[in-house]
């Protein structure tokens, strides 16, 4: 029996699809934030029993519509819990595109297209954050995909053998460093690799959370005393907790003293290269051997969408496979290529289509300013915090995070933690915003981060207020 469906069902199909998406870009400044839910409340709401037989379409969007109500809204112009930006309309009718298409982007041979459609679109993120504007690399699911794979990269630069050998039998145990903010992508790719998390040497931050270098070296050197090897040095462009950039440059000048592998993780932050008056804060990007940045998290393009750029393709082709079934033959050198060479999936969506048509719409120019307007609305946010008698900036604005918390008067420090705890759940629950949190010396912090093209002033005033109402019937204020 087919599967195939006639023209009329496809079309009523299409319509209220798209009719359903239209209503929900139309009306999400509308919703709360957060709807209200609880733990299986959603499967109360909608049929969980496998259907035996097809059932209405009009039911199944109903339902549809029950699932996106009792969502958390990252698209809402006050959601600033996590670095998640709003897709645009066309990112959104790109994945239907794609998913239409169904390639498997897994080499050239299966998805040609799409293979050379990925290539531009790596070539665009290259230039679009100052890195290379030749730069090569592959879509992933995120950063913490991208960050693994650098990784892996970096060992294999420094131990090739490993790749049959295993770690145990490839020399000394490998070392990785990174500053205390590090994400936690990090340890755990160390983990998943096989180093272990304990040979990440985490290097303590100055007062800006940045990386220090001297402690750097220092413990390259102490490493290389005790006869590890170490391999990979990770900077941070954009800290997930405060948005700190470490200083690039120097990092970049000790990974060439000591022959290590730079890598720089821009998973969140890497896009604020494109605003002229933070550029001078990515100094040294452009020396990274990769660097990952995730479109999902700051270019307004829909959920999955990481990537890794880097120069050397040579060097990053870290896997060698021989499996007869994907070999090709009959092919020029440029159809022979396949991402199974420097990614882990085999399988691969058609990811670079959403990028690929969200540039192509809006053009690099506009993008550039909705990430500037966010950078801007951080620092709004800042000024209004430092102004305020009841409220403490606890980082510099660096980015597009603020990290600031409630300070009643007649408050005792050591109440100030768990206040501000409650204050972040009410306003969470509360549909009104959403803040996230971040502990920066010790002290709880509320967290927003600002990543949306709807938002504006007024609401990140609003946003103020709500936090104050929230502390007002918790008692205080």
């Amino acid at each position: 029996m087919s599967l195939d469906i006639t023209n009329e069902a496809l079309d009523q199909i299409s319509s209220q699809a798209a009719q359903l998406v239209a209503e929900y870009f139309a009306h999400i400044a509308e919703r709360p934030v957060m709807a209200p839910n609880h733990a299986g409340k959603t499967k109360s709401l909608v049929n969980v029993e496998l259907p035996v037989e097809g059932r209405p379409l009009d039911q199944l969007l109903d339902e549809c519509r029950t699932v996106m109500d009792l969502s958390r809204h990252n698209g809402h112009p006050r959601f600033f819990g996590y670095v998640a930006s709003p897709s645009t309309p066309i990112g959104a009718y790109a994945d239907l595109i794609a998913s239409a298409l169904n390639a498997n982007i897994t080499c050239w041979r299966s998805g040609p297209a799409g293979t050379e459609i990925e290539q531009v679109v790596v070539r665009w993120l290259g230039s679009l954050i100052r890195y290379d504007g030749n730069a090569k690399g592959l879509l992933t699911s995120g950063g913490s995909m991208a960050n693994t794979i650098a990784l892996l990269i970096a060992s294999r630069r420094k131990s090739p053998e490993a790749s049959r050998k295993g770690l145990w039998n490839a020399g000394p145990p490998m070392t990785i460093y990174a500053s205390e903010e590090v994400h936690m992508s990090i340890p755990k790719a160390a983990d998943i690799l096989g180093f272990g998390r304990d040979q990440v040497r985490i290097v303590g931050c100055d007062e800006r959370r940045r990386l220090r270098v001297e402690d750097l070296v220092h413990r390259i050197q102490t490493d290389q005393s005790n006869g590890f090897t170490p391999i990979c040095v990770v900077g941070s462009a954009g800290t997930v907790n405060t948005g700190a950039i470490d200083p690039l440059s120097e990092i970049a000048n000790v990974a060439r003293e000591y022959d290590l592998w730079f890598h720089v993780d821009g998973a969140y932050g890497a896009p604020g290269a494109m605003d002229h008056s933070k550029k001078d804060l990515f100094a040294g990007l452009e020396r990274a051997d990769s660097v990952s940045l995730d479109p999902h998290k700051w270019l307004y393009v829909p959920v999955d969408a990481g990537c890794l750029l880097f120069r050397d393709a040579a060097a990053a082709a870290v896997f060698t496979e021989d499996a007869a079934y994907i070999q090709t033959h009959g092919l020029a050198d440029d159809a022979t290529f396949a991402y199974w060479d420097y990614g882990v999936e085999l399988s691969r969506r058609f990811r670079a289509l959403k990028v690929w048509l969200t540039l192509g719409y809006y053009g690099a120019r506009r993008i550039a300013e909705a990430v500037s307007k966010d950078i801007s609305l951080a620092a709004y946010l800042g000024e209004l915090v430092s102004n305020a008698d009841d409220f403490e900036l606890l980082a510099p604005v660096e980015l597009s995070i603020c990290c600031f918390r409630y300070v009643p008067k007649n408050t005792h420090e050591r109440d100030l933690n768990h206040l501000n705890e409650q204050i972040m759940a009410a306003v969470q629950k509360g549909g009104h915003a959403y803040l996230s949190n971040a502990t920066i010396n010790g002290k709880f912090a509320l967290r927003a981060c600002i990543t949306n093209f709807r938002t504006t002033k007024a609401d990140i005033e609003q946003t103020i207020e709500v936090v104050r109402d929230a502390a007002k019937k918790l008692g205080h204020g």
